[in-house]
């Protein structure tokens, strides 16, 4: 027999029922507003008390699993137990981390978490909130070498960042041949420059996977919280630098905050010439991979942006990573 409803790729879940029949789960009281507060690779709900605020993430059925769900959430208790400041998810009356959702286009998974405070900085960050930042991720890679889970997350392993990349964009390249040699060349580069990078502590750690200042809300005394772990992932700490170093020249910040940034993380680990030396490729690597995320994103929201303009820009950018000016990108 046909189901009566129509097949769905993506649903947007209604507020009402979220509060009725998902935040009961949790032990908090007198919701007074929910509201869908941002589209990106799940939807997060800002869900408001009379005495404080929420955040209510629901996965993607396209994105990710349960396994890579709960990898994340017992990451972020992990850090919160020692002191790094993550926004910290909460656990229902009965000790999980997440609930399952039975969504017309499949299974989805809502997590709460308390809200971060303080705000994303305004203008970018400041020489001192670069410094902070930096501390506080080297502070995240020398603890999160203890960290151990059950639940399987993809590691950020050049096969991944790179040829699991390649996949998802070639197609979209078919008319483009140029292009997508120069993709597949100096991915070729990349590995090559990369090859013999260690994969055992302190070089290899759980990184954050999107390090930028939009994923932080900073108090007015400074203090940081980090949050959105969805991209973490076992990988090195020279990428986690390297991801930072590519949004952040992306979206315009100042060189002297990129610089006081890797002051700060030194201050808490060194970084090794090698590591240095690996930062240009990894920035490089970085602008693939997030290539790659935005593609499967858009294949689901908006592929009216998927335009000639886009990949053109898409690829102008790599070849400004690629040159001895990539800094200035």
């Amino acid at each position: 027999m046909t189901s009566p409803f129509f097949p769905v790729t993506y649903s947007t879940l209604a507020c009402d029922a979220l509060v009725s029949r998902i935040l009961p789960h949790f032990q908090i009281k007198d919701i007074t507003h929910c509201k869908l507060w941002h589209r990106g690779l799940s939807d997060v709900y800002l869900v408001e008390t009379a005495v404080q605020s929420f955040v209510l993430r629901v996965s993607h059925a396209h994105w990710r699993t349960k396994s890579e769900i709960d990898f994340e959430l017992e990451l972020l208790v992990f850090l919160q137990q020692r002191d790094i400041p993550v926004a910290r998810p909460l656990h229902t009356l009965d000790g999980q981390l997440s609930i399952e959702i039975a969504a017309p286009e499949g299974k989805r998974y809502a997590a709460l978490f308390d809200f971060a405070p303080g705000q994303v900085p305004l203008g970018d960050l400041s020489h001192t909130q670069g410094q902070k930042l930096g501390e506080t991720i080297g502070r995240l890679h020398q603890v999160a070498t203890d960290f151990h889970s059950q639940a399987h997350r993809q590691p950020l392993t050049l096969d991944y960042l790179l040829d699991d990349s390649l996949d998802a964009i070639a197609p979209f390249l078919q008319h483009r041949p140029q292009d997508r040699e120069y993709l597949i060349e100096i991915i070729s580069e990349i590995k090559n420059k990369l090859q013999g990078m260690p994969k055992d502590p302190p070089f290899w750690s759980v990184c954050w996977g999107d390090p930028h200042s939009g994923n932080v809300h900073f108090t007015d005394d400074n203090q940081v919280t980090l949050f959105d772990f969805d991209q973490c992932g076992y990988g090195w700490r020279a990428f986690e630098l390297a991801k930072f170093l590519h949004v952040s020249a992306r979206t315009g910040m100042q060189k002297k905050v990129r610089n006081s940034f890797l002051e700060g993380y030194q201050t808490v680990q060194a970084v090794t010439p090698k590591e240095e030396d690996s930062i240009q490729p990894f920035s490089q690597a970085a602008h693939i991979w997030q290539w790659s995320i935005g593609l499967k994103s858009a294949k689901v929201h908006d592929n009216c942006r998927l335009d000639d303009s886009y990949f053109s820009q898409r690829i102008q950018q790599l070849k400004m990573l690629s040159s001895p000016e990539w800094e200035l990108f």
